[in-house]
C-alpha cells in the first residue's frame, strides 16, 4: 500500500445494518479522515437497525442518516483491507487484499441493551485495527 495514499477499509456483513455500519462510523469517527472507509451488504437491507442507530448515538455517533448499500466487486477491489462479519460465501475474495473475519453477534432483531456489548466488541476491534495501520485513534 503506497504511503502517499490513505488505506482504504470495507465492512461486509450480510445486511449492512448493524455490524459493518457500526465498523464504519467507528472507523470513520476514530481515524479523523486519515482512512477511506467503505460499507457493505450481501443482502442489505431497506433501513439502518434503529438499535444500532440508538446504540451509536449513545457513544456520540450519528448513523441514522446512513442506509444500506450492496456489496460490489468493485467495492471489494478498491479496498485494501475487506472486514467481513459474517457475510459468508458471498465476499468475494481477491489476491493481495488483506481480509479479516470478525465473529461478532447478529444485532438483527435484538434491543438495544442486546447491540451495546457487540458495539463496544467492534469499538475495539478498529482501535485495534487502527494500531495495526499505524493511525493514532483520536480520543
Amino acid at each position: 500500500m503506497p504511503e502517499s495514499r490513505k488505506p482504504s477499509v470495507l465492512f461486509v456483513c450480510v445486511h449492512n445494518a448493524g455490524r459493518s455500519q457500526m465498523g464504519a462510523a467507528f472507523l470513520t469517527h476514530l481515524g479523523a479522515g486519515r482512512v477511506e472507509v467503505r460499507s457493505a451488504g450481501s443482502a442489505p437491507a431497506e433501513t439502518v437497525n434503529p438499535a444500532v442507530v440508538e446504540a451509536m448515538r449513545e457513544v456520540g455517533i450519528d448513523i441514522s442518516a446512513e442506509t444500506p448499500k450492496v456489496l460490489t466487486v468493485e467495492a471489494v477491489q478498491s479496498s485494501d483491507v475487506v472486514i467481513t462479519m459474517g457475510c459468508g460465501d458471498a465476499c468475494p475474495y481477491f489476491p493481495g487484499k488483506r481480509y479479516l473475519d470478525w465473529k461478532l453477534e447478529d444485532p438483527a432483531g435484538q434491543g438495544v441493551d442486546a447491540v451495546r456489548p457487540i458495539r463496544d466488541d467492534i469499538e475495539q476491534r478498529v482501535r485495534g485495527l487502527l494500531a495495526d495501520l499505524g493511525i493514532p485513534a483520536r480520543a
